[in-house]
């Protein structure tokens, strides 16, 4: 994978910079892929479902409205991530779990982290626009993750 530093050398303003930092909580420190959406709060049971699918290399982008309140991502859901080949999750929110996900291969990244587990009634939206931060992502938008931070673009960058 190409640092996030060296594209935005590379590409300039064809990349999105997220302005805010997002703690690492994954077993892969970077990772890339075209991004998958989903807007809950509080609630999980779309973030399952969703993880429920084949990744085949995409990032999952879940805008939790920056709520610390409750985790969207834990153990189990980092663990079926992984099995379904999804390449990172970024949750603009909190997880759990934090010692279970660092042992899941696949990246994590969120604002940080609560014991309190969500709701599971299935409320949300998936596939739609999202904005966080600096950023707005759109599902199919490519999304690469490493130290340096997050960025994003219209489509993979190298």
């Amino acid at each position: 994978m190409v640092a996030t530093a060296d594209l935005c050398d590379r590409h300039g303003d064809a990349v999105q910079v997220l302005d805010a930092r997002l703690d690492d909580y994954g077993g892969v420190a970077a990772f890339a892929g075209t991004v998958s959406t989903l807007r809950v709060r509080g609630d999980n049971a779309l973030v399952r479902a969703a993880l429920e699918t084949q990744g085949n290399g995409r990032v999952l982008v879940i805008d939790g409205g920056g709520s610390l309140r409750t985790a969207l991502v834990g153990g189990n859901l980092g663990a079926l991530a992984a099995a379904n080949g999804w390449a990172g999750i970024v949750v603009w929110g909190a997880v759990r779990d934090v010692d279970d996900l660092r042992r899941c291969p696949v990246g994590i990244r969120a604002l940080g982290s609560c014991p309190r587990k969500s709701a599971k009634h299935g409320a949300g939206e998936r596939d739609v626009p999202v904005g966080f931060g600096s950023l707005t992502i759109a599902p199919g938008d490519w999304l690469a993750a490493d130290g340096d931070g997050i960025v994003v673009a219209a489509q993979p960058l190298g």
